[in-house]
């Protein structure tokens, strides 16, 4: 038993120094450096081997490359102009486009890693890791485009019409792949998230083709109401932007403090409503003046008694 474990023991000493150690490199270095000197040469030399035998498929990824490149962007341009021979609206095309570049960009990208001996399943890989990547660290971005793809869908609104949302309103000038654009009635630009332009309520006063317009018009309790609800009649009727087809109303909405309140409606286009608002609103004034029928305004009467207790 002795014996055996005596054996056992050389054994593993045997096996422990036949390993090389640094030390061993380093005198192989300082005793024959020849040696040394030519194994490096062999090193290069394969490596340059290695490299000549790569060139063939170097080159074809670059000429993959450029033809994948230059074919991509006639196929962009062509979606674009075919898309642009619709009815859809600039900001959907261009949207379009450029999902459709970035595709394509991508399988060119993808074919030439093959070329050159990647495996394409490395590629999907890494692709899909940077994907996750990327939608954890934009997760409001995404949501913001995902918004925009669905605001180009379903079209609550477009360019050009007056929307309310999210407490600010104005004319739709822009809508991009993450904000829709307003410009207010004061000439600022207004940049909506689409994630919020989607979950939000719109009010578009654009979406119809006529629109109503409403005013309150108050009147003394002194004055006439049916003289003074024709005279309001014939103003509406004469101008020339109020569309007399639809009703015209002129009523008592409320007995106020110091004035009765009239209701005044009418209806025109919808691209007219401020011209059609503001010019109503000074006529009608003008109107009831000439026909001696008071606009009341707040007052407050006081009375003093002289007497004394």
């Amino acid at each position: 038993m002795n014996n055996l474990i005596y054996l056992l023991s050389e054994a593993a000493e045997s096996e422990v120094n036949s390993e090389p150690t640094l030390n061993d490199a380093v005198q192989d270095l300082v005793n024959k450096p020849e040696d040394a000197i030519s194994s490096i040469g062999e090193f290069f030399a394969s490596l340059w081997q290695s490299f000549l035998n790569a060139i063939p498929s170097i080159i074809l990824a670059i000429v993959v490359l450029i033809i994948g490149l230059i074919l991509s962007k006639l196929a962009v341009k062509l979606m674009s102009k075919g898309l642009s021979k619709t009815k859809l609206e600039l900001t959907v095309v261009k949207f379009t486009t450029q999902i459709a570049k970035i595709v394509l960009y991508v399988l060119v990208i993808t074919i030439v890693l093959s070329i050159l001996g990647i495996p394409s399943t490395s590629i999907i890989t890494v692709i899909g890791t940077a994907g996750v990547a990327i939608g954890l660290a934009l997760q409001n971005s995404l949501s913001n485009v995902a918004g925009g793809f669905l605001l180009m869908i379903t079209k609550p609104f477009k360019i050009g019409d007056y929307i309310v949302t999210n407490g600010v309103e104005g004319t739709v000038s822009q809508i991009s792949i993450l904000h829709t654009r307003l410009d207010s009635v004061t000439n600022q630009a207004i940049f909506v998230p689409n994630g919020l332009a989607v979950n939000a309520t719109v009010i578009n006063n654009s979406g119809n083709d006529t629109r109503r317009v409403d005013l309150s018009i108050s009147i003394s309790y002194k004055s006439d109401f049916e003289k003074a609800q024709k005279v309001i009649t014939d103003v509406i009727k004469a101008h020339k932007l109020v569309d007399k087809a639809l009703p015209i109303d002129v009523r008592i909405n409320t007995l106020g403090d110091n004035a009765v309140i009239l209701t005044v409606r009418s209806w025109c286009k919808t691209g007219d409503y401020w011209t059609v608002y503001f010019d109503l609103t000074e006529q009608i004034k003008a109107a009831l003046v000439a026909n001696d029928i008071e606009i009341p305004f707040r007052q407050l009467d006081v009375h003093i008694d002289n007497n004394k207790a």
